[in-house]
């Protein structure tokens, strides 16, 4: 069997692969002109030949794509993001949510069944406010991501300009409300979330350390329990930057927390770390592999037990594959092409 693989990029181009286990080999299937960077990529909630794609620019805007099964795309429409450099969306029930970096907005479109399925018109936004101490990168509010919490029904929005990651649920009406905040220290820039066992865990951009809180619903507050470096020997100028949960399965037996560190200095690459979440609420740093990417950003676990995890280099060494071993403490690189500035990925 193989897999079709959506790879967003800073370039115009989404990009469409094929992984194919048994040989291995990762091969470029087509490439589809759609718009300044198109970094960031996220599915249709229940028609799986949709993706929306956000264009990171200053007037930022969203494009909708339909996939044939042979990997084609064709561009269907674009609408506004509400903002600017949207670098983050999530398409859950009946909406569209987009994080829009540079603008510090948070904008929500109603999905509809007709084509282009953003209904533009009834789209509505919310600017944030809040800054940190880091003059170069924390002047303002950074949306970084939009979460769904499900068992909590909330969204969770990490903002890097502000160090707190915002909470919202929904009202009656069927808006989003803010419903409190997780706060980090001061020029920490909270980036990327991912949840666990009743644990939040944050990968903070501009300090590389990784936190876990113990993470009731609102409105109980979150419990700090654990802060620690990424890596062993993070280096000035390093910046992490994906953080992943893969739960337990039957052939991978302990959960383990992948996290991207961007620009390392070794003639390897940039290291991804692995830390075992045998115990939740005490994540243990167990390895670093190094990737032979430049840069790397955006990382995707998919296929059986997640087995195979796809990742890109910004700056240099294309998109690799690499396969989790030892029982997911290692990764081992088995296919690799070359593509210019890949930033993320979708398994379809």
């Amino acid at each position: 069997m193989s897999y079709r693989i959506l790879v967003g990029s800073y370039t115009n181009e989404i990009y469409t692969l094929t992984f194919d286990p048994t040989s291995p080999s990762l091969t470029l299937v087509s490439t589809l002109t759609v718009g300044h960077h198109p970094s960031w990529i996220t599915p249709h909630p229940t028609d799986g030949s949709l993706v929306f794609a956000g264009l990171e620019q200053p007037d930022g805007k969203v494009v909708v794509v339909k996939y044939e099964a042979d990997g084609q795309g064709t561009l269907i429409g674009e609408v506004p993001s509400g903002g600017a450099d949207p670098c983050t969306l999530l398409a859950v029930g009946t909406e569209l949510l987009i994080g829009n970096y540079s603008s510090g907005t948070f904008t929500t479109i109603p999905l509809i069944p007709e084509p282009p399925h953003l209904q533009a018109s009834k789209s509505k936004t919310v600017t944030f406010i809040g800054s940190g101490p880091n003059k170069e990168r924390q002047q303002t509010s950074h949306p970084h991501q939009v979460v769904f919490h499900a068992s909590h029904a909330e969204l969770l929005i990490p903002d890097l300009g502000a160090d707190l990651t915002r909470r919202f649920t929904k009202n009656s009406d069927g808006g989003w409300n803010p419903s409190g905040n997780v706060s980090f220290k001061a020029g920490s820039g909270p980036r990327h979330v991912a949840l666990y066992n009743g644990v939040m865990y944050t990968v903070l951009e501009l300090t590389n350390e990784v936190t876990a809180h113990i993470f009731p619903p609102v409105p109980a507050e979150p419990t700090l329990v654990a802060c620690l470096s990424t890596m062993r020997n993070v280096e000035p100028n390093m910046f992490a930057a994906e953080i992943l949960v893969l739960h337990p399965t039957e052939k991978f037996s302990t959960p383990y927390l992948y996290v991207s560190n961007r620009d390392d200095s070794s003639p390897k690459n940039d290291v991804i770390s692995v830390f075992s979440l045998a115990n939740p609420q005490k994540p243990e740093r167990v390895a670093e592999v190094r990737s032979g990417l430049r840069h790397l950003r955006g990382m995707a676990f998919g296929g059986p037990d997640d087995r195979w995890l796809i990742a890109g280099g910004v700056h240099g060494g294309g998109v690799k594959v690499l396969e989790r071993v030892d029982g997911g403490k290692g990764l081992k690189e088995i296919a690799s092409v070359e593509l210019e500035a890949p930033t993320s990925f979708l398994w379809m």
